[in-house]
This record gives C-alpha cells, structure tokens and sequence, in this order.
C-alpha cells in the first residue's frame, strides 16, 4: 500500500470499502478525520441539541438527511462503506463490530458527522509536537471520564477523552495549536493527573491501545468523538450505528478549514 499519508481520501476510502480495517491515525495528511454517529430519526433532534449543548467533545461537521448516505464531506463516497470499522448498539447494547453496514440500513436514519481529534495532529507533527500513537503504530487511547456532559432529552452520559503523551516542555505549544481547532475538539480539556478525571490506569483505556509514555512527558486529554457511544450506552437509543474507535472516516475537507487564526 502507498504510504498512508499520501493516499487522497478518495482513495484511502476506497481501500476501506474493498476491506481494509486499521485505524486511520496518519491516512491522508492535510484531510480532516470524522466521527460517525446514526440514529433513527425520532431520536436525531434530541441528539442534534445535545451536540449543541456539547460542542466539546460533539463539534458537528456535517448531518445527513434520513436515509442519506454521502455528502460533501464524502462526495461520491457512502456512509455505509467507506470507514474501515463500524459499531452497531441495539438498546445501549454493543451487539456487534462488522466492515460495512448497508444491509442494516433504514430510510428514517440520520448521520451526524463529527469533528475528529487525528485532524490536528499534522499541525501538532508540523510544529515538532510528537504523537506517541502514531510514532507506536497504535491507535489512540481513549477513556471514559468522570466529566458529565449536558443532558438533551434522552441522550447523557459522561465525556470520552483520547489522551496523548506530551514532553512537559511541549504541553504550551500542543495547547495553543490545538485551541486554533475548536472544529475538531480544540484545546485539551484536562493536562496531568488523570485521577482528577476519573482515570484510574493509563495503561488500560477504554477504547483504543495503551501508549508506551516516556519519562518527561505529561499526560493531555482532549475532548473525543467517541463520547457519543458512551451516551448511547448510558442512554440506550432503539439502534445507533457508529464508528469504530480510532477507525475514522476521512473526509474530503481540508484540515485548514477548521483551523482558526
């Protein structure tokens, strides 16, 4: 395979619709990464004010109509094929983890496109911030946290984090370059100790693989996309089709549209 970072995102989904599962950290450099998240339609409005009401951890980018399957997000693409993993919950429940979901598809689902954290990380390797997964071929650790969100309707549940091990002599700039992507999580929501938030071992994330963490580095925890299935598991919505941890779909926008001066 081409060296992921060049590959178009055209292409990159491509691969991912012929069977290609592996988490998409470092796939199509300069192209913004997303989260996917479908529910039925009666449960979409309530979802769409708790992202409002959640902007953190759910910065929309993009929803589809019922039964939509591709946007200018993914043109030409299809929502149903194109990430390389996908989740599907039945009553807060994770039933199963499959590569497409076309046969499950219904005319009253609604996506919502969500921002995803991978899309900072070409400014962070830019500026000389190291990214430890990426540096490990590992996909980022992501974990469920004490930080409540905002309740809309039926939707609530606590906040997921991916966290990133930062040289302490880095942590300012990984900040401030961070912050310009408010789009796609934004600056860090927690910088140190994770037991203030509800972690108890770095070693055993929820979602993603342990990072190996270097002597002099500190942990940084931004805002994740994975937080929505949390909430479904909290919430129990009738059916939610999401992606896999770490296995994003990537879209055709640029990066730079969702930074800021």
């Amino acid at each position: 395979m081409t060296d992921r970072a060049l590959l178009t995102p055209v292409e990159a989904r491509a691969l991912f619709r012929d069977g290609l599962q592996v988490p998409t950290p470092g796939f199509s450099a300069g192209y913004a990464q997303a989260n996917l998240i479908t529910l039925p339609k009666e449960d979409a409005f309530d979802f769409l004010i708790f992202a409002q009401r959640n902007p953190k951890p759910c910065p929309l980018l993009g929803v589809l109509e019922p039964g939509e399957t591709s946007s200018d997000l993914l043109i030409g693409g299809d929502i149903r094929t194109d990430i390389p993993g996908y989740r599907v919950f039945r009553d807060g429940v994770l039933t199963e983890e499959r590569a497409e979901v076309t046969d499950l598809w219904r005319d009253d689902l609604v996506s919502f496109i969500i921002g995803c954290s991978f899309t900072f990380e070409t400014a962070l390797l830019d500026n000389g911030v190291p990214v430890a997964h990426i540096e490990q071929g590992r996909n980022v650790p992501m974990y469920r946290t004490s930080i409540p969100t905002t309740p809309a309707g039926k939707f609530h549940g606590p906040m997921v984090v991916s966290m990133r091990p930062i040289p302490a002599n880095q942590v300012a700039d990984a900040v401030r370059i961070t912050s310009r992507y408010p789009s796609v999580h934004g600056a860090p929501v927690h910088v140190g100790d994770p037991a203030a938030i509800g972690i108890d071992d770095l070693a055993h994330p929820d979602f993603g693989d342990a990072v190996d963490i270097s002597p002099g580095t500190v942990p940084v925890f931004w805002a994740c996309g994975v937080t929505p299935q949390s909430v479904v598991m909290s919430s129990k919505p009738e059916l939610a089709i999401t992606h896999a941890p770490g296995y994003m779909l990537v879209t055709d926008a640029r990066d730079l549209l969702y930074q800021v001066p």
